[in-house]
Protein backbone atom coordinates (compact mmCIF):
# COMPACT_ATOMS: atom_id res chain seq x y z
CA UNK A 1 0.00 0.00 0.00
CA UNK A 2 2.82 2.40 0.89
CA UNK A 3 4.60 1.73 -2.39
CA UNK A 4 1.45 2.73 -4.28
CA UNK A 5 1.10 5.95 -2.26
CA UNK A 6 4.67 7.16 -2.81
CA UNK A 7 4.30 7.82 -6.60
CA UNK A 8 0.93 9.52 -6.01
CA UNK A 9 2.44 11.72 -3.31
CA UNK A 10 5.38 12.50 -5.60
CA UNK A 11 2.99 13.62 -8.35
CA UNK A 12 0.98 15.76 -5.91
CA UNK A 13 4.04 17.45 -4.42
CA UNK A 14 5.51 18.09 -7.87
CA UNK A 15 2.26 19.59 -9.18
CA UNK A 16 2.06 21.89 -6.14
CA UNK A 17 5.69 22.89 -6.56
CA UNK A 18 5.22 23.69 -10.24
CA UNK A 19 2.13 25.81 -9.57
CA UNK A 20 3.92 27.67 -6.76
CA UNK A 21 6.95 28.21 -8.97
CA UNK A 22 4.82 29.69 -11.76
CA UNK A 23 2.89 31.83 -9.29
CA UNK A 24 6.09 33.22 -7.75
CA UNK A 25 7.78 34.09 -11.04
CA UNK A 26 7.45 37.85 -10.38
CA UNK A 27 9.51 37.58 -7.20
CA UNK A 28 11.87 34.87 -8.41
CA UNK A 29 12.92 37.26 -11.16
CA UNK A 30 14.68 39.36 -8.53
CA UNK A 31 12.90 42.56 -9.50
CA UNK A 32 10.12 44.52 -7.85
CA UNK A 33 7.00 43.71 -9.93
CA UNK A 34 5.62 47.18 -9.40
CA UNK A 35 8.88 48.77 -10.56
CA UNK A 36 8.93 46.51 -13.61
CA UNK A 37 5.40 47.58 -14.53
CA UNK A 38 6.27 51.25 -14.18
CA UNK A 39 9.34 50.83 -16.41
CA UNK A 40 7.32 48.90 -19.00
CA UNK A 41 4.52 51.46 -19.16
CA UNK A 42 6.45 54.71 -19.00
CA UNK A 43 10.16 55.38 -18.79
CA UNK A 44 9.56 59.02 -17.77
CA UNK A 45 7.32 58.39 -14.76
CA UNK A 46 9.06 58.92 -11.41
CA UNK A 47 9.39 55.72 -9.38
CA UNK A 48 7.99 57.10 -6.13
CA UNK A 49 6.61 54.98 -3.31
CA UNK A 50 3.11 56.31 -4.00
CA UNK A 51 3.34 55.28 -7.65
CA UNK A 52 4.61 51.82 -6.70
CA UNK A 53 1.81 51.32 -4.17
CA UNK A 54 -0.76 52.38 -6.75
CA UNK A 55 0.55 49.82 -9.22
CA UNK A 56 0.49 47.08 -6.58
CA UNK A 57 -3.12 47.87 -5.74
CA UNK A 58 -4.11 47.98 -9.38
CA UNK A 59 -2.52 44.64 -10.24
CA UNK A 60 -3.36 42.89 -6.98
CA UNK A 61 0.28 42.44 -5.99
CA UNK A 62 1.22 41.69 -2.39
CA UNK A 63 4.16 43.12 -0.54
CA UNK A 64 5.77 39.70 -0.10
CA UNK A 65 6.21 36.67 -2.35
CA UNK A 66 3.71 34.58 -0.41
CA UNK A 67 1.09 37.32 -0.44
CA UNK A 68 1.48 37.68 -4.19
CA UNK A 69 1.25 33.90 -4.61
CA UNK A 70 -1.94 33.77 -2.55
CA UNK A 71 -3.54 36.62 -4.49
CA UNK A 72 -2.50 35.08 -7.83
CA UNK A 73 -3.81 31.65 -6.91
CA UNK A 74 -7.09 33.13 -5.66
CA UNK A 75 -7.60 34.96 -8.96
CA UNK A 76 -6.66 31.82 -10.85
CA UNK A 77 -9.37 29.81 -9.10
CA UNK A 78 -11.90 32.41 -10.30
CA UNK A 79 -10.62 32.25 -13.88
CA UNK A 80 -8.68 35.51 -13.72
CA UNK A 81 -5.24 35.11 -15.32
CA UNK A 82 -4.06 38.56 -14.27
CA UNK A 83 -3.23 41.85 -15.97
CA UNK A 84 -0.46 42.43 -18.46
CA UNK A 85 2.44 44.46 -17.12
CA UNK A 86 3.04 45.96 -20.55
CA UNK A 87 -0.41 46.77 -21.93
CA UNK A 88 -2.41 46.93 -18.70
CA UNK A 89 -5.10 44.78 -20.33
CA UNK A 90 -6.45 41.49 -18.92
CA UNK A 91 -4.30 38.52 -19.89
CA UNK A 92 -7.14 36.03 -20.35
CA UNK A 93 -8.59 37.21 -23.71
CA UNK A 94 -5.14 37.44 -25.31
CA UNK A 95 -4.18 33.96 -24.13
CA UNK A 96 -7.47 32.44 -25.29
CA UNK A 97 -7.14 34.05 -28.71
CA UNK A 98 -3.56 32.82 -29.07
CA UNK A 99 -4.57 29.37 -27.81
CA UNK A 100 -7.18 29.06 -30.54
CA UNK A 101 -4.56 29.81 -33.18
CA UNK A 102 -2.09 27.32 -31.70
CA UNK A 103 -4.68 24.55 -31.37
CA UNK A 104 -5.70 25.02 -35.00
CA UNK A 105 -2.07 24.90 -36.11
CA UNK A 106 -1.36 21.85 -33.95
CA UNK A 107 -4.49 20.12 -35.26
CA UNK A 108 -3.40 20.56 -38.88
CA UNK A 109 0.15 19.50 -37.93
CA UNK A 110 -1.22 16.33 -36.33
CA UNK A 111 -3.10 15.52 -39.53
CA UNK A 112 0.15 15.97 -41.47
CA UNK A 113 1.96 13.76 -38.97
CA UNK A 114 -0.65 11.00 -39.20
CA UNK A 115 -0.54 11.08 -43.00
CA UNK A 116 3.26 10.84 -43.01
CA UNK A 117 3.22 8.07 -40.37
CA UNK A 118 0.71 6.13 -42.51
CA UNK A 119 2.97 6.38 -45.54
CA UNK A 120 5.97 5.20 -43.50
CA UNK A 121 4.01 2.21 -42.17
CA UNK A 122 2.77 1.03 -45.57
CA UNK A 123 5.93 -0.98 -46.27
CA UNK A 124 5.99 -2.88 -42.94
CA UNK A 125 2.24 -3.58 -43.18
CA UNK A 126 2.53 -5.01 -46.70
CA UNK A 127 5.59 -7.07 -45.76
CA UNK A 128 3.82 -8.43 -42.69
CA UNK A 129 0.71 -9.36 -44.68
CA UNK A 130 2.95 -11.35 -47.05
CA UNK A 131 4.45 -13.20 -44.09
CA UNK A 132 7.89 -11.57 -44.38
CA UNK A 133 8.10 -8.82 -41.72
CA UNK A 134 10.40 -6.01 -42.77
CA UNK A 135 13.34 -4.72 -40.75
CA UNK A 136 13.53 -1.04 -39.88
CA UNK A 137 11.28 1.80 -40.90
CA UNK A 138 13.14 2.96 -43.97
CA UNK A 139 15.02 6.04 -45.02
CA UNK A 140 11.89 8.20 -45.29
CA UNK A 141 11.21 8.33 -41.56
CA UNK A 142 14.90 8.78 -40.76
CA UNK A 143 15.16 11.74 -43.15
CA UNK A 144 12.02 13.38 -41.76
CA UNK A 145 13.02 12.84 -38.14
CA UNK A 146 16.48 14.29 -38.71
CA UNK A 147 15.35 17.93 -38.96
CA UNK A 148 14.01 19.70 -35.85
CA UNK A 149 11.08 22.04 -36.29
CA UNK A 150 13.01 25.30 -36.14
CA UNK A 151 15.50 24.10 -38.76
CA UNK A 152 12.89 22.57 -41.05
CA UNK A 153 10.81 25.72 -40.77
CA UNK A 154 13.80 27.79 -41.89
CA UNK A 155 14.45 25.42 -44.82
CA UNK A 156 10.79 25.49 -45.94
CA UNK A 157 10.71 29.27 -45.67
CA UNK A 158 13.80 29.61 -47.83
CA UNK A 159 12.91 27.00 -50.47
CA UNK A 160 9.12 27.13 -50.86
CA UNK A 161 8.53 30.77 -50.07
CA UNK A 162 11.64 32.84 -50.86
CA UNK A 163 13.11 30.90 -53.77
CA UNK A 164 10.04 29.31 -55.39
CA UNK A 165 7.39 31.77 -54.23
CA UNK A 166 4.76 29.04 -53.84
CA UNK A 167 3.44 30.00 -50.40
CA UNK A 168 3.33 33.16 -48.27
CA UNK A 169 6.27 33.41 -45.86
CA UNK A 170 4.55 35.19 -43.01
CA UNK A 171 1.19 36.05 -41.54
CA UNK A 172 -2.03 34.36 -40.54
CA UNK A 173 -5.65 34.42 -41.60
CA UNK A 174 -5.81 32.44 -44.85
CA UNK A 175 -5.56 28.68 -45.47
CA UNK A 176 -2.28 29.16 -47.34
CA UNK A 177 -0.71 30.66 -44.21
CA UNK A 178 -1.24 27.36 -42.38
CA UNK A 179 0.62 25.15 -44.85
CA UNK A 180 4.27 25.95 -44.12
CA UNK A 181 3.96 26.03 -40.29
CA UNK A 182 1.94 22.79 -40.30
CA UNK A 183 4.53 21.09 -42.51
CA UNK A 184 7.38 22.30 -40.32
CA UNK A 185 5.70 20.80 -37.24
CA UNK A 186 4.03 17.77 -38.78
CA UNK A 187 6.82 16.29 -40.92
CA UNK A 188 9.32 15.56 -38.10
CA UNK A 189 6.51 14.32 -35.83
CA UNK A 190 5.17 12.10 -38.60
CA UNK A 191 8.62 10.69 -39.30
CA UNK A 192 9.11 9.79 -35.64
CA UNK A 193 5.60 8.33 -35.26
CA UNK A 194 6.04 6.32 -38.44
CA UNK A 195 9.37 5.03 -37.21
CA UNK A 196 7.94 3.89 -33.86
CA UNK A 197 4.79 2.37 -35.36
CA UNK A 198 6.66 0.61 -38.17
CA UNK A 199 8.94 -1.12 -35.69
CA UNK A 200 6.00 -2.05 -33.44
CA UNK A 201 3.99 -3.43 -36.39
CA UNK A 202 6.97 -5.45 -37.58
CA UNK A 203 7.43 -6.94 -34.11
CA UNK A 204 3.72 -7.73 -33.79
CA UNK A 205 3.69 -9.60 -37.10
CA UNK A 206 6.50 -11.83 -35.79
CA UNK A 207 4.48 -13.01 -32.80
CA UNK A 208 3.08 -16.59 -32.94
CA UNK A 209 -0.56 -15.59 -32.56
CA UNK A 210 -0.53 -13.94 -36.00
CA UNK A 211 0.21 -17.26 -37.73
CA UNK A 212 -2.41 -18.93 -35.54
CA UNK A 213 -5.02 -16.43 -36.69
CA UNK A 214 -4.05 -16.88 -40.34
CA UNK A 215 -4.19 -20.68 -40.12
CA UNK A 216 -7.58 -20.42 -38.42
CA UNK A 217 -9.00 -18.64 -41.48
CA UNK A 218 -9.07 -15.06 -40.25
CA UNK A 219 -9.14 -12.53 -43.07
CA UNK A 220 -6.27 -10.14 -43.80
CA UNK A 221 -8.33 -7.22 -42.59
CA UNK A 222 -9.04 -8.90 -39.26
CA UNK A 223 -5.37 -9.82 -38.82
CA UNK A 224 -4.38 -6.25 -39.63
CA UNK A 225 -6.81 -4.83 -37.07
CA UNK A 226 -5.50 -7.23 -34.44
CA UNK A 227 -1.92 -6.36 -35.28
CA UNK A 228 -2.60 -2.63 -35.01
CA UNK A 229 -4.38 -3.11 -31.71
CA UNK A 230 -1.33 -5.00 -30.50
CA UNK A 231 1.25 -2.57 -31.91
CA UNK A 232 -0.26 0.84 -31.19
CA UNK A 233 -0.81 0.84 -27.37
CA UNK A 234 2.83 0.28 -26.33
CA UNK A 235 3.86 3.17 -28.59
CA UNK A 236 1.23 5.58 -27.25
CA UNK A 237 3.42 6.89 -24.39
CA UNK A 238 5.99 7.84 -27.01
CA UNK A 239 3.22 9.43 -29.05
CA UNK A 240 2.38 11.49 -25.98
CA UNK A 241 5.97 12.71 -25.88
CA UNK A 242 5.68 13.63 -29.57
CA UNK A 243 2.62 15.71 -28.71
CA UNK A 244 4.56 17.44 -25.96
CA UNK A 245 7.30 18.08 -28.51
CA UNK A 246 4.75 19.76 -30.76
CA UNK A 247 4.04 22.36 -28.08
CA UNK A 248 7.73 23.20 -27.97
CA UNK A 249 8.12 23.12 -31.73
CA UNK A 250 5.16 25.45 -32.08
CA UNK A 251 7.11 28.23 -30.33
CA UNK A 252 9.88 28.24 -32.92
CA UNK A 253 7.55 27.69 -35.87
CA UNK A 254 5.20 30.47 -34.80
CA UNK A 255 8.15 32.79 -34.41
CA UNK A 256 9.57 31.94 -37.85
CA UNK A 257 6.27 32.42 -39.68
CA UNK A 258 4.94 35.19 -37.38
CA UNK A 259 1.91 33.16 -36.38
CA UNK A 260 0.02 34.88 -33.52
CA UNK A 261 -0.19 31.71 -31.44
CA UNK A 262 0.44 30.86 -27.82
CA UNK A 263 4.11 30.01 -28.35
CA UNK A 264 4.94 33.35 -29.98
CA UNK A 265 2.90 35.16 -27.32
CA UNK A 266 4.88 33.42 -24.57
CA UNK A 267 8.17 34.21 -26.30
CA UNK A 268 7.24 37.89 -26.55
CA UNK A 269 6.20 37.93 -22.90
CA UNK A 270 9.55 36.43 -21.87
CA UNK A 271 11.44 38.99 -23.96
CA UNK A 272 9.53 41.94 -22.50
CA UNK A 273 9.42 40.58 -18.91
CA UNK A 274 5.61 40.57 -19.02
CA UNK A 275 5.47 37.90 -16.33
CA UNK A 276 1.65 37.69 -15.89
CA UNK A 277 1.34 36.94 -19.61
CA UNK A 278 4.18 34.43 -19.38
CA UNK A 279 2.60 32.79 -16.32
CA UNK A 280 -0.67 32.23 -18.18
CA UNK A 281 1.05 30.91 -21.31
CA UNK A 282 3.23 28.54 -19.28
CA UNK A 283 0.24 27.15 -17.40
CA UNK A 284 -1.70 26.54 -20.61
CA UNK A 285 1.26 24.93 -22.38
CA UNK A 286 1.92 22.73 -19.35
CA UNK A 287 -1.73 21.70 -19.27
CA UNK A 288 -1.56 20.72 -22.95
CA UNK A 289 1.58 18.65 -22.29
CA UNK A 290 0.11 16.90 -19.24
CA UNK A 291 -3.18 16.15 -21.02
CA UNK A 292 -1.31 14.76 -24.04
CA UNK A 293 0.86 12.47 -21.91
CA UNK A 294 -1.94 11.29 -19.61
CA UNK A 295 -4.39 10.83 -22.48
CA UNK A 296 -1.96 8.68 -24.45
CA UNK A 297 -1.35 6.40 -21.47
CA UNK A 298 -5.06 5.97 -20.73
CA UNK A 299 -5.84 5.31 -24.38
CA UNK A 300 -3.05 2.75 -24.52
CA UNK A 301 -4.47 0.81 -21.58
CA UNK A 302 -7.94 0.87 -23.09
CA UNK A 303 -6.82 -0.31 -26.50
CA UNK A 304 -4.52 -3.02 -25.17
CA UNK A 305 -7.20 -4.68 -23.07
CA UNK A 306 -6.75 -7.28 -20.34
CA UNK A 307 -5.91 -10.10 -22.75
CA UNK A 308 -2.68 -8.52 -23.92
CA UNK A 309 -1.83 -6.21 -21.03
CA UNK A 310 0.33 -8.77 -19.29
CA UNK A 311 2.61 -9.09 -22.31
CA UNK A 312 2.61 -5.53 -23.61
CA UNK A 313 5.48 -4.81 -25.93
CA UNK A 314 8.03 -2.13 -25.20
CA UNK A 315 8.89 -1.15 -28.72
CA UNK A 316 9.93 2.33 -27.66
CA UNK A 317 12.93 0.75 -25.94
CA UNK A 318 13.91 -1.75 -28.61
CA UNK A 319 16.74 -1.07 -31.00
CA UNK A 320 15.96 -1.51 -34.68
CA UNK A 321 17.99 -3.91 -36.74
CA UNK A 322 20.96 -2.04 -38.18
CA UNK A 323 21.77 -2.74 -41.79
CA UNK A 324 25.26 -3.15 -43.17
CA UNK A 325 26.97 0.17 -43.75
CA UNK A 326 24.69 2.08 -41.33
CA UNK A 327 27.74 3.97 -40.06
CA UNK A 328 28.60 5.66 -43.37
CA UNK A 329 26.15 8.58 -43.11
CA UNK A 330 26.84 9.47 -39.45
CA UNK A 331 30.57 9.11 -40.09
CA UNK A 332 30.33 11.52 -43.02
CA UNK A 333 28.40 14.01 -40.87
CA UNK A 334 31.02 13.68 -38.14
CA UNK A 335 33.81 14.36 -40.64
CA UNK A 336 32.00 17.47 -41.90
CA UNK A 337 31.55 18.84 -38.37
CA UNK A 338 35.15 18.04 -37.46
CA UNK A 339 36.35 19.75 -40.63
CA UNK A 340 34.34 22.88 -39.82
CA UNK A 341 35.93 23.02 -36.36
CA UNK A 342 39.47 22.37 -37.59
CA UNK A 343 39.25 24.97 -40.37
CA UNK A 344 37.20 27.58 -38.54
CA UNK A 345 38.58 27.71 -35.00
CA UNK A 346 42.03 29.12 -35.97
CA UNK A 347 40.29 32.06 -37.70
CA UNK A 348 39.02 35.26 -36.05
CA UNK A 349 35.29 34.93 -35.39
CA UNK A 350 34.82 38.56 -34.32
CA UNK A 351 36.98 40.51 -36.78
CA UNK A 352 35.14 42.75 -39.27
CA UNK A 353 37.82 43.17 -41.92
CA UNK A 354 35.76 41.76 -44.81
CA UNK A 355 33.19 43.60 -46.94
CA UNK A 356 29.63 43.21 -45.69
CA UNK A 357 27.92 40.11 -47.14
CA UNK A 358 31.04 39.29 -49.17
CA UNK A 359 30.63 36.24 -51.41
CA UNK A 360 32.53 33.00 -50.75
CA UNK A 361 36.12 33.20 -51.96
CA UNK A 362 36.52 36.92 -51.26
CA UNK A 363 40.00 37.90 -50.14
CA UNK A 364 40.39 39.94 -46.99
CA UNK A 365 43.15 41.16 -44.71
CA UNK A 366 43.39 37.78 -42.97
CA UNK A 367 43.08 35.61 -46.07
CA UNK A 368 40.33 34.12 -48.24
CA UNK A 369 36.81 33.93 -46.77
CA UNK A 370 35.94 30.40 -47.92
CA UNK A 371 32.27 30.71 -46.91
CA UNK A 372 31.94 34.47 -47.35
CA UNK A 373 31.14 37.13 -44.77
CA UNK A 374 28.05 38.06 -42.75
CA UNK A 375 26.28 41.41 -42.50
CA UNK A 376 28.97 42.77 -40.19
CA UNK A 377 31.89 41.69 -42.38
CA UNK A 378 32.87 38.72 -40.19
CA UNK A 379 34.17 35.44 -41.63
CA UNK A 380 31.28 32.93 -41.80
CA UNK A 381 33.56 29.88 -41.61
CA UNK A 382 35.24 31.25 -38.50
CA UNK A 383 31.92 31.90 -36.80
CA UNK A 384 30.47 28.50 -37.72
CA UNK A 385 33.66 26.77 -36.52
CA UNK A 386 33.76 28.63 -33.21
CA UNK A 387 30.03 28.07 -32.84
CA UNK A 388 30.46 24.32 -33.34
CA UNK A 389 33.07 24.10 -30.62
CA UNK A 390 31.10 26.27 -28.19
CA UNK A 391 27.82 24.43 -28.83
CA UNK A 392 29.39 20.98 -28.40
CA UNK A 393 31.18 21.98 -25.18
CA UNK A 394 27.96 23.41 -23.72
CA UNK A 395 26.09 20.27 -24.76
CA UNK A 396 28.77 18.08 -23.19
CA UNK A 397 28.50 19.93 -19.88
CA UNK A 398 24.71 19.60 -19.99
CA UNK A 399 24.86 15.87 -20.80
CA UNK A 400 27.28 15.17 -17.94
CA UNK A 401 25.01 16.94 -15.45
CA UNK A 402 22.01 15.04 -16.85
CA UNK A 403 23.92 11.79 -16.42
CA UNK A 404 24.52 12.48 -12.72
CA UNK A 405 20.92 13.58 -12.08
CA UNK A 406 19.55 10.63 -14.06
CA UNK A 407 21.60 8.16 -12.02
CA UNK A 408 20.47 9.63 -8.71
CA UNK A 409 16.80 9.94 -9.70
CA UNK A 410 16.71 6.48 -11.29
CA UNK A 411 17.72 4.78 -8.06
CA UNK A 412 14.56 6.08 -6.35
CA UNK A 413 11.98 5.80 -9.15
CA UNK A 414 8.96 6.01 -6.84
CA UNK A 415 10.07 9.32 -5.33
CA UNK A 416 11.07 10.77 -8.71
CA UNK A 417 7.81 9.84 -10.46
CA UNK A 418 6.37 13.33 -10.20
CA UNK A 419 9.49 15.23 -11.33
CA UNK A 420 10.01 12.68 -14.12
CA UNK A 421 6.50 13.16 -15.52
CA UNK A 422 6.78 16.93 -15.14
CA UNK A 423 10.09 16.97 -17.04
CA UNK A 424 8.54 14.89 -19.82
CA UNK A 425 5.66 17.37 -20.08
CA UNK A 426 7.93 20.41 -20.48
CA UNK A 427 9.74 20.99 -23.79
CA UNK A 428 13.17 22.67 -23.55
CA UNK A 429 11.85 25.80 -25.27
CA UNK A 430 9.24 26.35 -22.56
CA UNK A 431 11.86 25.92 -19.85
CA UNK A 432 14.12 28.29 -21.79
CA UNK A 433 11.48 31.02 -21.81
CA UNK A 434 11.00 30.77 -18.05
CA UNK A 435 14.75 30.79 -17.35
CA UNK A 436 15.25 33.75 -19.70
CA UNK A 437 12.52 35.68 -17.90
CA UNK A 438 14.23 35.05 -14.56
CA UNK A 439 17.91 35.35 -15.51
CA UNK A 440 17.89 37.00 -18.88
CA UNK A 441 18.91 35.19 -22.08
CA UNK A 442 22.39 33.67 -21.83
CA UNK A 443 24.37 30.54 -22.57
CA UNK A 444 24.21 29.53 -18.92
CA UNK A 445 20.45 29.98 -18.90
CA UNK A 446 20.10 27.80 -22.00
CA UNK A 447 22.10 25.03 -20.32
CA UNK A 448 19.94 25.25 -17.19
CA UNK A 449 16.76 25.09 -19.29
CA UNK A 450 17.87 22.02 -21.25
CA UNK A 451 19.23 20.39 -18.12
CA UNK A 452 15.91 20.87 -16.31
CA UNK A 453 14.06 18.58 -18.73
CA UNK A 454 16.71 16.37 -20.37
CA UNK A 455 17.58 14.20 -17.37
CA UNK A 456 14.29 12.29 -17.51
CA UNK A 457 15.21 9.70 -20.24
CA UNK A 458 18.45 8.89 -18.43
CA UNK A 459 16.54 8.47 -15.16
CA UNK A 460 14.11 6.10 -16.87
CA UNK A 461 17.02 4.08 -18.27
CA UNK A 462 18.65 3.95 -14.83
CA UNK A 463 15.40 2.83 -13.21
CA UNK A 464 14.97 -0.03 -15.67
CA UNK A 465 18.55 -1.21 -15.11
CA UNK A 466 18.19 -0.94 -11.33
CA UNK A 467 14.98 -2.98 -11.51
CA UNK A 468 16.85 -5.70 -13.38
CA UNK A 469 19.69 -5.58 -10.84
CA UNK A 470 17.26 -5.84 -7.93
CA UNK A 471 15.96 -9.10 -9.38
CA UNK A 472 19.39 -10.76 -9.17
CA UNK A 473 20.17 -13.29 -6.45
CA UNK A 474 22.87 -11.08 -4.93
CA UNK A 475 20.49 -8.13 -4.43
CA UNK A 476 17.86 -10.37 -2.85
CA UNK A 477 20.38 -11.92 -0.50
CA UNK A 478 21.99 -8.61 0.49
CA UNK A 479 19.64 -7.86 3.46
CA UNK A 480 20.24 -11.35 4.84
CA UNK A 481 23.98 -10.70 4.68
CA UNK A 482 23.63 -7.47 6.65
CA UNK A 483 24.20 -5.17 3.65
CA UNK A 484 22.11 -2.02 3.89
CA UNK A 485 20.15 -0.67 0.98
CA UNK A 486 22.31 2.47 0.84
CA UNK A 487 25.51 0.43 0.73
CA UNK A 488 24.07 -1.85 -1.93
CA UNK A 489 23.13 1.11 -4.12
CA UNK A 490 26.47 2.90 -3.71
CA UNK A 491 28.77 -0.13 -4.06
CA UNK A 492 26.92 -2.36 -6.51
CA UNK A 493 23.92 -0.85 -8.27
CA UNK A 494 25.28 2.58 -9.24
CA UNK A 495 28.68 1.30 -10.45
CA UNK A 496 26.91 -1.38 -12.44
CA UNK A 497 24.46 0.91 -14.24
CA UNK A 498 26.63 4.02 -14.61
CA UNK A 499 28.47 2.68 -17.68
CA UNK A 500 25.41 1.87 -19.83
CA UNK A 501 23.69 5.11 -18.78
CA UNK A 502 26.84 7.10 -19.60
CA UNK A 503 26.91 5.62 -23.13
CA UNK A 504 23.22 6.51 -23.43
CA UNK A 505 24.02 10.07 -22.33
CA UNK A 506 26.80 10.41 -24.91
CA UNK A 507 24.43 9.29 -27.66
CA UNK A 508 22.21 12.21 -26.63
CA UNK A 509 25.00 14.73 -27.11
CA UNK A 510 24.02 15.81 -30.67
CA UNK A 511 20.35 16.09 -29.71
CA UNK A 512 21.27 18.21 -26.70
CA UNK A 513 23.36 20.46 -28.94
CA UNK A 514 20.32 20.88 -31.22
CA UNK A 515 18.15 21.86 -28.24
CA UNK A 516 20.70 24.51 -27.27
CA UNK A 517 20.81 25.73 -30.87
CA UNK A 518 17.02 26.02 -30.89
CA UNK A 519 17.14 28.26 -27.82
CA UNK A 520 19.84 30.36 -29.47
CA UNK A 521 17.70 30.65 -32.61
CA UNK A 522 14.82 32.03 -30.53
CA UNK A 523 17.06 34.52 -28.73
CA UNK A 524 16.87 32.63 -25.42
CA UNK A 525 20.50 31.49 -25.41
CA UNK A 526 23.83 33.22 -26.09
CA UNK A 527 23.54 36.81 -27.24
CA UNK A 528 25.33 38.67 -30.09
CA UNK A 529 28.11 38.74 -31.04
CA UNK A 530 28.56 35.17 -29.73
CA UNK A 531 28.93 32.75 -32.69
CA UNK A 532 26.13 30.42 -31.60
CA UNK A 533 24.72 28.21 -34.38
CA UNK A 534 21.10 29.01 -33.69
CA UNK A 535 21.89 32.70 -33.42
CA UNK A 536 23.84 32.60 -36.68
CA UNK A 537 20.90 31.00 -38.48
CA UNK A 538 18.50 33.57 -37.05
CA UNK A 539 20.73 36.44 -38.19
CA UNK A 540 21.34 34.92 -41.64
CA UNK A 541 17.70 34.34 -42.58
CA UNK A 542 17.16 38.08 -43.00
CA UNK A 543 19.73 38.10 -45.83
CA UNK A 544 18.75 34.85 -47.51
CA UNK A 545 17.86 36.54 -50.84
CA UNK A 546 20.91 38.81 -51.06
CA UNK A 547 23.51 36.51 -49.48
CA UNK A 548 22.21 32.93 -49.09
CA UNK A 549 25.60 31.67 -47.85
CA UNK A 550 25.15 33.53 -44.56
CA UNK A 551 22.23 31.29 -43.58
CA UNK A 552 23.29 28.24 -45.62
CA UNK A 553 26.49 27.62 -43.64
CA UNK A 554 24.91 27.27 -40.16
CA UNK A 555 21.89 25.56 -41.73
CA UNK A 556 24.01 22.82 -43.32
CA UNK A 557 26.01 22.41 -40.12
CA UNK A 558 22.80 21.96 -38.14
CA UNK A 559 21.49 19.47 -40.71
CA UNK A 560 24.69 17.42 -40.35
CA UNK A 561 24.29 17.53 -36.57
CA UNK A 562 20.60 16.51 -36.87
CA UNK A 563 21.41 13.51 -39.07
CA UNK A 564 24.15 12.48 -36.65
CA UNK A 565 21.73 12.75 -33.71
CA UNK A 566 19.09 10.59 -35.40
CA UNK A 567 21.67 8.01 -36.51
CA UNK A 568 23.07 7.65 -33.01
CA UNK A 569 19.64 7.57 -31.36
CA UNK A 570 18.77 4.48 -33.42
CA UNK A 571 21.50 2.55 -31.63
CA UNK A 572 21.03 0.95 -28.28
CA UNK A 573 22.83 2.60 -25.41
Amino acid sequence: MLRALIPAASRLVTAAAVVCFVGMLPFLSGQDPAAAVLRARSAEQLMTQEALDAVRRGLGLGETAWQTLGLWFGRLLHGDLGTSWVSGAPVGPSVLSALGVSLLLMGVAILVALAVAGLVCLGPVRAGMRGRPATGSGALSAALTALPEFLLGAVLLVVLSVWLGLLPPYGWGTPSNVVLPALAMGLPAGGLLGRLLAEAITSAYREPWVQTWIMSGWTRGEVLRGTLRRAVPPVLPQIGLVMVGLTGGAVAVEQIFTVPGLGRTALGAAASSDLPMLQACVLVLLAIGVLAGSGSRLLGRRLLGPAMAAQAMTEGQRAPVLRRGWWIVPAACGVVLLGVIVLGVPLDAYGTGLPRLAAPGTEGASGVAVLGADASGRDVLARVGHGALATILLALACVLFCWVIGLLAGTVPALSTGPFEAANAVPPVLAGMVVAALMGPSAQGAVIAVLAVSWAPLAAHTASLVEEANATAYSRMAPLLGISRTRLVLTKLLPGVSGPVFRHAMLRLPGTALALAALGFLGLGPQPPTPDWGLLLNEGIDYIERAPWVAAAPMLALIALSVLAVSLSSRRA
